[in-house]
């Protein structure tokens, strides 16, 4: 599998070449991809159908200067920044027909991370939808978008993140898995007992992605800035 290490200066530019890489791969059917990145400051990320005016505390955002944005895979609304390692896998379904069913797929994806996570954390599980949990405390949401023959995963895993921000920036989510119990998100989210470096390589072998990337389309990713991602249409469609 190809490899990618490739922060972007803006969130938005990282959203979109996310897409990018979807987009390049559905139109020349290229080769399965596993991407890291991690913005420098705070960010509010939109799920593709998430509402502002139910997840996020816009106010605070303004004051701190916060931006939000949207991405283009479902899931629910998540706060990055530094502290949090962003993984996307670009994987053709004709290949793995296992994950034509959004459910399998899921926990397949996140069940091959785990047995790596699992050197370092014994108690690593998977809950809800997709999320994976320590001791019951989220580290990692995740979220996809799909194309005829391929899909793009999104995942976050949180290792040294601020967790008091996320009270201050996001609102409870109206609709929230069982397990989470009502909790209030300082007390629902935790970050994974590793640094950055070490779930990058961990990410790299559960996936064999060790076959570096040397272009990537920015071409595609810089019209989808332009047109989506950077948009106010786009994000604050809901």
């Amino acid at each position: 599998m190809q490899f990618l290490d490739l922060t972007l200066p803006t969130p938005e530019e990282n959203l979109a070449l996310d897409e990018a890489l979807l987009t390049l791969a559905e139109q020349t059917d290229g080769t399965e991809m596993l991407r890291t990145w991690e913005v420098a400051s705070p960010c509010v990320v939109l799920g593709c159908f998430c509402r502002i005016a139910d997840d996020v505390n816009e106010e605070a955002c303004a004051a701190d200067n916060v931006p939000v944005r949207r991405r283009v895979s479902g899931g629910g609304t998540v706060l990055i920044g530094p502290g949090c390692l962003n993984f996307s896998l670009v994987l053709d379904m004709r290949r793995r027909p296992e994950l034509n069913d959004v459910s399998r797929s899921h926990f397949l994806i996140l069940d091959r991370i785990t047995e790596v996570l699992m050197t370092k954390a014994p108690h690593v599980g998977f809950d809800g939808t997709s999320d994976l949990c320590l001791d019951g405390r989220k580290f990692s949401g995740n979220a996809q978008r799909r194309r005829r023959n391929w899909l793009l995963h999104h995942g976050t895993l949180l290792y040294n993140f601020p967790l008091d921000r996320l009270s201050r920036y996001l609102r409870e989510p109206p609709r929230q898995p069982a397990y989470r119990a009502s909790r209030l998100h300082t007390d629902f989210v935790t970050n994974f007992p590793a640094d950055a470096a070490w779930l990058d390589q961990g990410l790299r072998l559960a996936w064999a992605a060790d076959d570096p990337l040397i272009t990537w389309p920015r071409e595609i990713t810089e019209q989808l800035v332009q047109t989506r991602y950077s948009r106010p249409e786009w994000i604050r469609r809901r």
